[in-house]
């Protein structure tokens, strides 16, 4: 049965721009059966079409081209003045969707948005995605993709980042790349990342009438999962050893379901040593502030540390 939530009223110090996308209805509909692979793919299909629709038409500053990389996909995005010489910086970008959504042109589009933050190239693998392609296809993808990186460019050189799901893939990447003996990059940037996909931290239940445009994704999760327990470090990088990790930014907002993801995974950062900076945006909700004025302040923050990492 699908439910519809009116969420409280934004606070009124934001821009019109940004409360209006707070106050949209929070709309719950029932998903398909974790083994209904039919019914997960169309609604995969009619997601991102909807996404496209709403993304697409933009003219951006920067050129796209598709490259198969280790066999994997990949758009290299190169925003208009981003240094490109040999030595030049990379950024390896992981697009965000649930896990199962957002592949195909949606991976170029969604990397250009992101682009605009960070003026260095951007490589964004299409990586594989259920239903037809559980875990470990998507991590297997985004660390053959870092590993021909690596072939091309030190490591000071290469920043990885993700945002949601992509930041779950993010800090997977590196935890295989630990294990595997892999050196680390220059930093990570997770953008409210979806490294518990045990939904165990707070925000899920106190942020849960309040998360516009974000709701649990437990079957989403447990469709990726193919079988495999969720605890899996591979899985949620929260519970993993993140020792050795290099610098890393974390962003979430107060109304952003995965805010206790993000904070967790600050702390788990610092108790092990590692360089964290965390920025809690007020009232911003997990797909951010959209088009109004409060983004920019996000996006500054992305490109001083990317900048300070690549170009310091």
């Amino acid at each position: 049965m699908t439910v519809s939530i009116n969420p409280p009223a934004a606070p009124r110090f934001l821009s019109d721009a940004a409360r209006a996308g707070l106050e949209v209805p929070i709309i719950r509909m029932p998903n398909p059966a974790v083994d209904d692979a039919a019914g997960w793919t169309a609604l995969v299909e009619q997601t991102d079409l909807m996404i496209a629709g709403m993304l697409g038409g933009m003219i951006l500053p920067m050129s796209s081209e598709l490259h198969q990389v280790g066999g994997v996909p990949t758009y290299v995005v190169t925003p208009d003045g981003a240094p490109t010489g040999e030595d030049s910086p990379v950024l390896l970008s992981i697009h965000g969707g649930a896990l199962i959504m957002g592949g195909g042109d949606l991976t170029r589009v969604m990397t250009e948005i992101s682009a605009l933050s960070a003026s260095v190239v951007h490589w964004a693998p299409d990586y594989r995605m259920p239903p037809a392609h559980p875990y470990p296809a998507a991590l297997d993808d985004v660390v053959t993709v870092y590993k021909a990186l690596l072939e091309v460019r030190h490591p000071s050189r290469i920043i990885v980042s993700g945002g949601s799901a992509g930041g779950n893939l993010a800090a997977a990447l590196l935890l295989r790349a630990k294990a595997e003996g892999l050196p680390m990059p220059a930093a990570l940037v997770l953008l409210t990342p979806e490294v518990d996909l045990t939904e165990s931290g707070d925000s899920f239940v106190t942020l849960a009438d309040v998360s516009v445009g974000l709701q649990t994704l437990r079957d989403a999760n447990l469709l990726y999962a193919g079988g495999t327990d969720l605890a899996d470090p591979y899985l949620s990088p929260l519970f993993g050893d993140v020792t050795g990790f290099p610098p890393t930014l974390l962003i979430s907002g107060t109304r952003d379901l995965y805010l206790s993801n993000t904070v967790r995974m600050h702390r788990k950062l610092r108790e092990s040593g590692v360089d964290a900076d965390l920025h809690i945006f007020d009232a911003r909700p997990h797909a951010g502030y959209g088009n109004a004025p409060e983004e920019a302040a996000v996006s500054a923050e992305v490109g001083t540390f990317v900048r300070k990492h690549l170009f310091s």
